[in-house]
């Protein structure tokens, strides 16, 4: 049997590779945090450390009308405190944190159901926010 790429499914943002401290979408490699859905940009997410998240971090990912929002958290499993996701929950919009690999392997699987997916990956780094 031979296997083709559905073409439909070229143009959607895809994610390609990560390791630490960097996520790959469609071979573009991004070393800070940011803000990935199967269609438009990768947008940066200006949070650059896991204790310095806050409410606006996770409020702005509405206006991408998603259907669930994966939290890539870094090397490790972390959740975001509840407060900080309210304005999604509030709307039924589904939060799932997981550590950066299996965020990103998930949003793919949903990504190509045709699932309104947004990813925000956190990347830690040392800069000051």
């Amino acid at each position: 049997m031979k296997l083709h790429q559905d073409p439909s499914q070229a143009a959607l943002n895809t994610v390609t590779g990560y390791g630490p401290g960097y996520v790959e979408v469609n071979k573009v490699r991004y070393d800070h945090s940011v803000i990935i859905s199967p269609e438009g940009e990768v947008a940066p997410w200006p949070v650059s450390r896991f204790d310095a998240l806050d409410a606006a971090h996770f409020d702005g990912l509405r206006e991408r009308a998603p259907e669930v929002v994966i939290f890539g958290s870094g090397a490790r499993l972390r959740f975001a405190h509840p407060r900080l996701t309210t304005a999604l929950t509030s709307q039924r919009i589904g939060v799932d944190s997981m550590d950066t690999q299996a965020a990103c392997r998930t949003y793919n699987i949903l990504m190509s159901e045709g699932r309104r997916v947004v990813l925000a990956v956190l990347i830690e780094t040392e800069a000051a926010e």
